[in-house]
């Protein structure tokens, strides 16, 4: 009797779909092909123990379990679920008329409980597509997927839990995971979790670094935090996260299926709500940064987890110069493919960057006399940045050190709640504005839609002709002015670009001037 699964495989974010078909005939032995990988090859043990733990038995004849298409390598410990459901209704061991309804995925312990496993949300979505009753998904895993109302959703922690929702016969709806336990034990936990991000309100002095940030969150502005130790350049990054906008249903959608298929959802109720802070070490390697694996077992990398969020860099131009211009592709492409000789992977990568690094080797350039490098190992440590990395890093800041008498006396500090707000009503500005068009914020604008939404009045024309010329700033340097100067305007609600935000654009570009070391 053939029996057949609805299963599926993750192929970057999205899910295709992989049928177990299970044939049981005269002969003997257990045989298993469709290129499956070591991990779906001891299955067959796990199957088998947590079969006889509820009472089935393997039956002595030849059973060949076939994972369709057989073209396609099949990874992960997914699949023994579907095949121990295949070996129970091909024996005839139980009946299960609902089998063939639904997309089953889940691991199996060796007491027939079941445990989670990754990509639960392309695999819903999959299902939705291919029109199927309903997905069956360990508890854990789908509780990643409860934003999807509009589908039978089953969370189930063991084997006795599947078969009773392919029976047929009870009432599951406790099985729903709506009903479960877990869901709204994690709904009770959700709000407890505390924000990890610091508070502007912490941070004292640095007005200038705090507005140029707040200007690169409403664009979506890459940024560069250039100064000496201690001067507070990482705990400004890290506050940034508390200022950003929450992400839009489909940018949450985006973000939360990266980190399902990397297998580092977590456990968390639904769609991922807040914006992801990443923070690799600056001895990351490129697979580490890109994303990477063997054969097409391709799990996305840090610029992927960053996705519609944040990628922290501190200590930039200490990080290897081929890490620095990997990332070269992705800010530009706001995606990353990884080619490998038998399979060829896209993930999204549309972050924002920010990166910090001191001015020199010594790390106190600008700060007096204090520096004790030559004008050549300045210039040698700067140049790690080169042109094509510059040319993708809108707002550059250079950050003093907080003065005494703020640092002992303390002050009042705007805290990001505030900042937050003016932060959002630009987004809002600019959603508005950039409607239809495929991007959301100003620094995703082509020279062609700068054109269209960013134009000019001769007043502006004359006095960026006139701030190139005197800072001696580069060509490149032109685009970024002027869309940081739109974001500015939208800061300020104002519909047309003005002289007053091409000027504070233009300040934020001093690492373009022709000697940086006269700074």
């Amino acid at each position: 009797m053939l029996v057949n699964i609805h299963g599926a495989k993750c192929v970057g974010i999205e899910a295709v779909p992989v049928t177990v078909e299970v044939e049981i005939t005269l002969g003997i032995g257990i045989h298993l092909v469709g290129l499956a990988d070591a991990a779906v090859k001891e299955s067959l043990l796990r199957t088998v123990t947590a079969l006889q733990a509820k009472g089935f038995h393997v039956p002595g004849k030849k059973i060949v379990i076939n994972l369709a298409p057989a073209d396609m390598h099949k990874q992960g410990s997914g699949y023994d679920i579907p095949i121990a459901l295949g070996v129970i209704a091909a024996s005839g061991q139980r009946g299960l008329p609902e089998l063939e309804k639904y997309l089953i995925m889940g691991e199996l312990g060796l007491d027939a409980s079941v445990r989670p496993v990754s990509g639960a949300l392309p695999m819903v979505e999959l299902a939705r597509k291919l029109g199927y009753k309903g997905c069956i998904l360990p508890e854990e895993s789908a509780l990643e997927a409860v934003d999807y109302d509009d589908t039978l959703l089953f969370g189930v922690r063991t084997l006795d839990d599947v078969l009773r929702i392919l029976s047929g016969n009870d009432d599951v709806s406790d099985l729903l995971i709506w009903n479960t336990e877990a869901y709204h034990r994690a709904l009770a936990e959700q709000p407890l979790k505390e924000k990890s991000y610091m508070d502007f309100a912490e941070i004292l002095g640095q007005e200038g670094a705090k507005r140029g940030v707040e200007i690169a969150c409403a664009g979506g502005h890459n940024v560069l935090l250039v100064g000496a130790p201690g001067s507070g350049k990482s705990s400004i990054a890290k506050a940034l996260a508390g200022i950003l906008p929450p992400m839009t249903r489909e940018e949450s959608a985006i973000t939360s299926k990266v980190y399902s298929v990397a297998g580092r959802s977590g456990g968390g109720v639904g769609l991922m709500r807040t914006r992801p802070f990443r923070a690799p070490h600056i001895s990351a390697s490129k697979a580490a940064m890109l994303g990477g694996g063997s054969g097409d077992n391709i799990l996305p990398g840090e610029v992927s987890l960053a996705t519609n969020g944040v990628l922290f860099a501190d200590e930039f131009c200490e990080a290897p110069k081929s890490t620095l211009e990997a990332l070269r592709a992705p800010m530009e492409d706001r995606k990353v493919t990884i080619s490998r000789l038998k399979a060829k992977i896209e993930y999204p990568a549309s972050f924002m960057l920010v990166a910090a690094s001191n001015p020199c080797p010594c790390g106190y350039y600008g700060e007096g006399d204090r520096c004790t490098c030559t004008p050549g190992q300045r210039l040698n440590y700067l140049a790690k940045l080169s042109g094509p990395i510059m040319d993708r890093i809108d707002i550059q800041l250079w950050v003093h050190p907080v003065e005494t008498t703020v640092l002992v006396r303390g002050g009042k500090a705007e805290p990001s709640a505030e900042i937050a707000k003016r932060v959002l009503r630009a987004r809002e500005i600019q959603r508005e504005r950039l409607g239809g068009s495929g991007i959301f914020t100003n620094a995703e604008m082509s020279s062609k839609q700068l054109e269209t939404f960013c134009p000019l009045d001769e007043d502006c024309k004359v006095l960026l002709e006139r701030l190139i010329d005197k800072l001696g700033l580069s060509a490149r340097a032109y685009t970024r002015i002027i869309k940081i100067a739109r974001t500015i305007a939208d800061l300020a609600g104002s519909a047309r670009i003005l002289p007053v935000h091409l000027s504070e654009a233009a300040s934020y570009r001093f690492l373009d001037r022709r000697n940086i070391l006269e700074l």
